[in-house]
């Protein structure tokens, strides 16, 4: 019976055994779990501001298309990750300083559903807020986006920090590779959201973006699409690459040495 026991702890889980979606190379799980929850409650205060500011300035119409704008369905998005990758990172630096001989984190012992869930919400939050910064202040930025105290903390976090957030993913956590098939699933989520979009103009009268208007954009409107697609997919390879160089210089001989003097989970 003791035996299987310490067996039972011993045995590496096969989802994520190196932890790389809860370590960071710069920071200790400790301080890595702080960041992301800090980050978490900081986008959800956003989120609640940002819907509840204009309905009770405006009226309640003018928080009724909230959930038709992809930046703010993105922005629900890396919410949503921080939150769970925080509590995820939190309950591996608990297991850590337990003295656990494996430590290990309770996305290891769930389904492969949630497993791939977490993974695909990791690719998106790293993915769309680049995209959404760069199609905002390229095509829809104007002198309205400062005008008041409050489009300017909504577009600059928003628009800013949200690509901010999805740096500090990508370069200062673990977390390993894009997997390949998650850049087909984003390009079918981003097809999906055009389908909101339009659901949208014909429950609420309205496009979330003007360049989706099909009477104004004309054959532009083609363009437009397949352009977002194409920069969805040429964003997607920049992040794996920027992960693989992150990777490639974590294992020259100094980064080496230096994870050998703090292992991980004793780092603080």
């Amino acid at each position: 019976m003791t035996d299987s026991g310490v067996e039972a702890q011993t045995t590496k889980p096969t989802f994520d055994p190196e932890h790389k979606l809860v370590t960071s190379w710069a920071f200790s799980p400790t301080i890595l779990a702080g960041l992301r929850l800090f980050f978490a409650l900081f986008t959800l205060f956003t989120a609640i501001f940002t819907l509840v500011w204009p309905a009770v300035k405006d009226g309640s119409a003018s928080a009724s298309g909230y959930f038709s704008y992809f930046t703010n369905l993105t922005f629900i998005g890396i919410c949503a990750y921080f939150f769970a990758s925080g509590l995820q990172t939190f309950a591996y630096a608990k297991s850590s300083k337990n003295g656990d001989l494996e430590p290990t984190f309770p996305l290891q012992r769930w389904g492969r559903v949630l497993q791939y869930l977490h993974v695909l919400l990791y690719t998106t939050i790293v993915t769309f807020p680049i995209l959404v910064t760069i199609v905002y202040w390229a095509l829809l930025a104007s002198s309205e986006s400062f005008e008041t105290p409050y489009t300017s903390y909504s577009n600059i976090v928003k628009h800013a920090l949200n690509s901010a957030f999805a740096l500090f993913e990508i370069i200062f956590t673990n977390v390993g590779l894009l997997p390949w098939l998650n850049l087909p699933i984003t390009i079918v989520i981003l097809a999906g959201y055009v389908g909101v979009a339009y659901i949208t103009h014909e429950t609420q009268g309205f496009y979330p973006y003007a360049f989706l208007n099909p009477k104004k954009q004309g054959a532009k409107l083609a363009g437009y699409i397949v352009g977002i697609a194409v920069g969805e997919a040429v964003i997607f390879v920049i992040v794996w690459a920027i992960i693989k160089l992150r990777e490639y210089i974590k294992g020259v001989p100094l980064m080496r040495t230096r994870k050998s003097t703090l292992p991980v989970g004793s780092r603080f």
